[in-house]
C-alpha cells in the first residue's frame, strides 16, 4: 500500500497560512454576527419607555465632534465612532444642539445647565455663534450656565464665555488658547514643475479668486492675503467683541493676551490655568470631580447617575423633547433643505451637494401642496458650476411656482455656494459667515515633460487640429488655451450677471466686490450681498411670513431629506445608546467594525474635488468652478 506523498516545507507553510487565514475569516465573520444577534436581544430586552424627566434635573451639554447640519455619516457609523473615541464620524447636527438648548431656557424641569466642551471639534463661527446666543438665553431667563473643562480652544471659549461660572482643571495642559485665525496651505508649484514637470494650467476670472494658487505659485499672491486678512480681520475682531461683552473684558486686553501669548506663560512659568485666572477669562480652577460634587450640591444628588447629580444629556433631552411631539400635523410647513459640503454633479450622499440630488430635495419641496415656503440651508464653499446652476434652477422654479424661498447661510456661503441660493427672496447670514467669493477657475494639467523625463513621448496623427486637444500626455496648445479662457470669461460674465439682476444691482456694481473677493457676513451685507442678519429661526419666520401663514402656531418646520433605512436608523439609534456603547466598548467589536469602515471615512484632501471634476465625463476636458478655499483654522 502506498504511503500518502509528504508536502514539502514550502507546501506545508503556504498550506497552514491559508488555514489560519480561513480559519480567522470565519472566525470574524461568526463574531459579527453574534455581535448582531446580541444587539437584537439586548434592543428587545431593553425596550421601553423613557424614565420621566424629574424636577430640578441638570441638562448636560457635552457635544461630541463636529457641528453640522446634516450627517455625513450613516448612524451605524457615528455609533460606532462614538463607542471607539474615533474622530472619524463624530458629528452634532446643529439644530438639535439649538433646539435642545431653546428648549431647555423654559423647561420648568431643567434647573441649570452644565456645558462640557472637551469633545467639541473645530466648527465654524457661525455655527457658534448659534448655540452661543442659546446659552446667553438661558442665562438671561435666570437659569445657571455652568462651564467646565480640562482646557479651552478659542471656539469652545466662545460657547464658555456665555456660562455665568466657567471653571478650569488646574492641571490644565491647554488654558484658555485665544491665539488668533489663520488660513495657511502647501503650494505645489515647483513640486510639480520643477521637479515632477507637470504643468497645471489656470483659466481664471477674479482678481482674488485663489482656489488653485496653491498648484501654480510658490506662496499666496498678494491679492489673496489682502483679502484673506481683510475678511478674517473682521470675523476675529467680532469674536474678541463677543467674548468681551460676555466676561466683562475689553477686547484690546484680549486681544494683548493673544498678542503676548508666549511672554506671559513663560511669565506664569508655564501654568495655564493660572493665566486664565489672573486673565479673569475662568472663574475658579476645579477639577471635574469638584465641579461634579458642585452640581450635586445645587442640584439634587443621585449617586446613581455619572458625576453623582440628577442629570440628561443631550440626546436623552432630544428623546424626551420628540417623545412630546404630536404624531400628526396637519399644519401648513416651511420646508427647509440643506446644501452642505462640495457641490458637484450628479447624486451625491448628505455631506455633499449633488446637482440632481439636491435639485430633487427641491423639486419634491416645489410638488408637495403641504409645504408653502422653502429655507435653502446653504453651508458650502462651492464646486461645480453647471451644478450650482442646476440647483439655482430649482430656486427659481419654487418662487414661480408661487412659493417663497428664502436662504439661510451656515458657516461658508461661498462662490457656487452663493451662486445657488442667489435668486432667493431673502438672504440672511450671521455677521461672522464666510461668502462671497464670486468668480470662475478652471485648471487643467498636462504630463508631456513628466514623461519626457522618464524617456516617453506622444506622437500620433488627428483628422483636425483640435482633435486630442485635452490629451494630457500633450502640450497645451495656445489655440484652445484661449478657447478655454473664453469659456469661463463667459461664466464669469454668467455669474456677475445672474447676481446682478437677483440683487436689483449693475453688473459693474457686482463686478466691483466680485472678483472672487471673499467677506465675511457682515462685510457682504455692507455690499448688498446679504439682505439681514439671523439664522435658521429669523429666515423661516421670514418664509412664512411671505407665504401668509400666520402666527407661529399656526405653521411647522419640516426638514426635506434622504430618507433612510428604518432598521438603520434603529440599529444606529441603539449603538448610539448606553446599552449599545457598554457592549462595543466591553466586546472591542466596535474597533473592529469601524476599521472595516476606513475606506469611507479618509480625511478630504486638498482640490479632491478638482480631481474629479478633472475626470473625463464625455467630450468634457476642463470643469468650469466656482470653488473657495476660506475656512480659518
Amino acid at each position: 500500500m502506498n504511503e500518502p506523498r509528504r508536502r514539502g516545507p514550502i507546501a506545508r507553510l503556504i498550506v497552514g497560512s491559508w488555514q489560519a487565514l480561513d480559519f480567522t475569516r470565519r472566525l470574524v465573520l461568526n463574531l459579527l454576527f453574534l455581535l448582531v444577534v446580541l444587539v437584537l436581544l439586548l434592543a428587545m430586552l431593553g425596550s421601553g419607555r423613557l424614565a420621566p424627566l424629574q424636577s430640578r434635573t441638570t441638562l448636560v451639554f457635552a457635544p461630541e465632534g463636529r457641528l453640522v447640519e446634516q450627517y455625513s455619516c450613516d448612524a451605524f457609523s457615528r455609533g460606532l465612532a462614538r463607542a471607539t473615541r474615533s474622530n472619524d464620524c463624530r458629528e452634532v447636527r446643529l439644530r438639535d444642539a439649538l433646539r435642545a438648548l431653546d428648549a431647555a431656557r423654559s423647561d420648568a424641569r431643567i434647573e441649570r445647565v452644565a456645558v462640557s466642551l472637551d469633545e467639541l471639534q473645530p466648527s465654524g463661527f457661525a455655527s457658534l455663534h448659534a448655540i452661543a446666543a442659546k446659552l446667553a438665553a438661558i442665562r438671561a431667563a435666570g437659569k445657571q450656565v455652568i462651564a467646565y473643562g480640562d482646557g479651552y480652544t478659542q471656539g469652545q471659549y466662545l460657547l464658555a464665555a456665555q456660562a455665568s461660572e466657567i471653571y478650569l482643571d488646574p492641571m490644565s495642559s491647554g488654558g484658555v488658547m485665544l491665539d488668533g485665525l489663520a488660513a495657511y496651505r502647501q503650494y505645489y508649484r515647483e513640486a510639480l514643475q520643477d521637479k515632477l514637470g507637470v504643468d497645471m494650467h489656470l483659466f481664471k476670472v477674479g482678481t482674488y479668486k485663489s482656489a488653485a494658487e496653491p498648484y501654480v505659485l510658490d506662496a499666496a499672491s498678494p491679492a489673496a492675503k489682502e483679502a484673506d486678512l481683510y475678511w478674517m480681520g473682521d470675523i476675529w475682531q467680532r469674536l474678541l467683541a463677543d467674548i468681551g461683552r460676555a466676561r466683562g473684558l475689553d477686547p484690546a486686553q484680549l486681544q494683548r493676551y493673544a498678542d503676548t501669548l508666549p511672554e506671559q506663560v513663560v511669565a506664569a512659568r508655564g501654568d495655564l490655568a493660572q493665566l486664565a485666572l489672573q486673565q479673569k477669562l475662568v472663574t475658579a480652577l476645579k477639577t471635574r470631580d469638584e465641579v461634579h460634587a458642585l452640581l450635586a450640591e445645587r442640584g439634587v444628588a443621585d449617586p446613581d447617575a455619572d458625576g453623582g447629580f440628577r442629570q440628561v444629556g443631550l440626546d436623552t433631552y432630544l428623546q424626551h423633547l420628540d417623545g412630546a411631539l404630536p404624531q400628526a400635523d396637519s399644519r401648513p410647513q416651511v420646508a427647509v433643505v440643506v446644501a452642505e459640503g462640495e457641490i458637484a454633479g450628479g447624486n451625491l450622499p448628505p455631506g455633499k451637494i449633488g446637482g440632481d440630488s439636491t435639485s430633487a430635495l427641491l423639486r419634491q419641496a416645489r410638488d408637495d401642496e403641504a409645504v408653502k415656503a422653502v429655507v435653502l440651508r446653504v453651508s458650502s464653499p462651492g464646486g461645480e458650476v453647471f451644478a450650482s446652476e442646476q440647483i439655482r434652477r430649482e430656486v427659481a422654479a419654487l418662487k414661480e411656482a408661487g412659493k417663497p424661498v428664502v436662504v439661510s447661510m451656515g458657516d461658508v456661503a461661498a462662490s457656487g455656494g452663493y451662486w445657488i441660493g442667489m435668486d432667493a427672496d431673502r438672504i440672511y447670514a450671521d455677521p461672522s459667515t464666510i461668502t462671497g467669493s464670486i468668480g470662475i477657475f478652471g485648471l487643467f494639467p498636462t504630463i508631456d515633460r513628466t514623461l519626457g523625463k522618464l524617456g516617453v513621448h506622444t506622437d500620433g496623427v488627428a483628422t483636425a487640429r483640435y482633435a486630442g486637444a485635452f490629451d494630457i500626455t500633450r502640450p497645451l496648445d495656445p489655440g484652445v488655451a484661449a478657447t478655454v479662457q473664453a469659456v469661463i470669461d463667459k461664466g464669469y460674465r454668467d455669474f456677475t450677471g445672474k447676481v446682478a439682476k437677483a440683487r436689483g444691482k449693475s453688473i459693474e456694481q457686482i463686478d466691483a466686490v466680485a472678483q472672487g473677493r471673499v467677506w465675511s457676513g457682515a462685510q457682504a451685507k455692507a455690499r448688498g450681498l446679504v439682505d439681514a442678519f439671523g439664522g435658521l429661526d429669523e429666515a423661516t419666520a421670514d418664509a412664512a411670513a411671505r407665504a401668509k401663514l400666520g402666527t407661529r402656531d399656526r405653521w411647522q418646520v419640516r426638514y426635506v431629506e434622504p430618507s433612510a433605512t428604518s432598521f438603520s436608523d434603529w440599529l444606529g439609534d441603539f449603538m448610539q445608546s448606553r446599552a449599545g456603547l457598554a457592549l462595543l466598548r466591553t466586546s472591542g467589536a466596535g474597533d473592529l467594525l469601524l476599521a472595516s469602515r476606513l475606506h469611507a471615512l479618509q480625511q478630504a484632501t486638498p482640490l479632491r474635488f478638482v480631481q474629479t471634476a478633472l475626470e473625463r465625463r464625455g467630450p468634457a476636458r476642463v470643469t468650469a468652478l466656482a470653488y473657495c478655499f476660506c475656512e480659518p483654522r
